[in-house]
């Protein structure tokens, strides 16, 4: 007999596209592939839903509080690093919604260098930098007007950690978001 495949498991994502005056945020970051383009965005981690791991790499990555207001929709993704040859299916959940206040005080996360705020065009003209071939996609669905409501997202108490409240009852999730404000 041989031995089960390793069953398959992609890496889950969020991500926020954020538009102002025709710029979009993008985060620089260190990678093993170099200086890298991307949105804010980052894991899912345990005991959180969707919008909330959102709001939260959001603050970590840019010092900008967020509140997630539409899913822009679900992305699948390969990427192999070409300095080392790794390589990881990613499972992206894009977002848009509300920019908050700038905490300038707050520091960054490890690895992210900075902000910048460019255009879809500049952006486009430095596809070499994006570290996810996802990243104009998301901007052309935000561009093309695509958004789902928030309700499509169902996350069960048992995955939460929020002591049996049902998650039904956080219709509006900016409570479980790092203190996301809109502005």
């Amino acid at each position: 007999m041989s031995a089960a495949p390793t069953p398959f498991s992609p890496s889950v994502t969020v991500a926020a596209v954020i538009e102002r005056d025709g710029r979009f945020l993008l985060v620089q970051e260190e990678t093993a592939d170099g200086v890298r383009l991307n949105q804010p965005a980052g894991h899912l981690d345990p005991d959180e839903t969707l919008p909330a791991a959102c709001a939260r790499e959001v603050l970590e990555e840019t010092a900008y509080q967020f509140r997630p207001t539409a899913l822009l929709g679900a992305y699948l993704a390969r990427y192999q690093s070409p300095n080392t040859g790794e390589a990881v299916t990613y499972l992206r959940f894009a977002f848009t919604g509300m920019l908050g206040e700038h905490l300038a005080d707050r520091a960054l996360d490890e690895g992210i260098l900075g902000t910048l705020w460019l255009t879809r065009e500049e952006i486009a003209a430095r596809v070499a930098e994006h570290r996810t071939p996802i990243l104009m996609q998301c901007i052309d669905d935000y561009l093309a007007g695509r958004r789902f409501p928030l309700e499509l997202l169902y996350a069960h108490e048992s995955v939460l950690g929020l002591g049996g409240v049902p998650s039904t009852v956080q219709t509006n999730w900016a409570p479980a978001c790092a203190g996301a404000t809109g502005k």
